[in-house]
């Protein structure tokens, strides 16, 4: 038996870094949304008791590292599964880009697995044994657009944002999300307005959705990779009408409304970066069908 499962990115409209936590980790508050640039995973159902990952990118690790791997593990040993699954991972979003492709990775393999396994879990428990994955996991197992506290795993969903084009820009660099949240320092930094966000995509103001986006990390990252820097003054050269780098990076979108001036963007930035796409959000929450 085999099935296909769509794994889209996020994006960070907001994200806001309020304290470190007793835990190591830092307190957060960030508003995501999916777009529609997606891995795309077929996971074939195995009698023997083995956790397989496939890959043509080799930037995809095929063993424990691999997000979607502890997904498939996790569900195996909390609910003593015999069988086993081979997950190919047809890799779209760009690696180590701050869009969550190893998440979203792992929350498709979690909803994947939850029907090849016929385990009747409820998107809630899906979440919450994501959250013991990676702070993101919660978020996409949900999809859609929501509002994440603690460090990502509290989740309140939120109606989709108005519509718009976004453009990817994405450098031939990675970075560490660990590196970046080590080198924060909060004293100074300028919060973003989380309600006024909030507020903005609940009466589908797009105006005030551009004006209130943020993102504290994105001076850490600037000082690390200038070149991250230079893209976003390149896309807001370019004409998009807000522009910011998503989660700790070097991922950078520019919100777009309209069609011929996501082209002038899109063509703009192709000559200089490695990897450009002009997406649109999704938005809605996923299902368990």
């Amino acid at each position: 038996m085999r099935l296909l499962v769509k794994a889209p990115a996020k994006i960070n409209l907001s994200l806001d870094v309020l304290y470190k936590r007793p835990d190591g980790y830092h307190e957060v508050e960030m508003i995501m949304t999916t777009i529609d640039l997606a891995d795309r995973l077929e996971l074939t159902l195995l009698d023997r008791k083995e956790i397989r990952i496939l890959s043509h990118n080799r930037f995809v690790p095929d063993d424990q590292r691999n997000l979607a791997y502890q997904a498939a593990r996790i569900l195996q040993e909390r609910f003593s599964v015999d069988k086993g699954v081979a997950i190919m991972i047809e890799k779209n979003i760009p690696v180590a880009a701050g869009l969550a492709g190893g998440s979203s990775d792992a929350a498709a393999t979690l909803r994947g697995l939850n029907k090849l396994w016929q385990l009747g879990l409820t998107l809630d428990e899906l979440a919450e044994l994501g959250a013991e994955i990676g702070s993101d996991v919660s978020f996409c197992v949900y999809g859609g657009t929501a509002l994440a506290k603690g460090r990502g795993e509290i989740i309140t969903p939120l109606p989709a944002p108005p519509t718009c084009w976004v453009v990817l820009a994405k450098p031939f660099i990675g970075v560490s999300t660990a590196d970046v949240y080590r080198r924060l320092s909060l004293n100074g930094i300028k919060h973003p307005n989380t309600q006024e966000m909030i507020e903005a995509i609940e009466y589908g103001d797009f105006a005030g959705v551009c004006s209130n986006l943020e993102n504290v990390l994105e001076d850490v990252t600037f000082k690390l990779h200038p070149e991250v820097a230079l893209i976003k003054e390149q896309m807001k050269r370019f004409g998009a009408d807000a522009v910011l780098m998503s989660g700790s990076g070097p991922t950078v979108f520019g919100l777009v409304q309209h069609d011929s001036r996501m082209q002038r963007v899109y063509n703009g930035l192709r000559g200089f970066c490695d990897q450009v796409f002009a997406v649109r959000m999704l938005g809605e929450q996923e299902t368990l069908d």
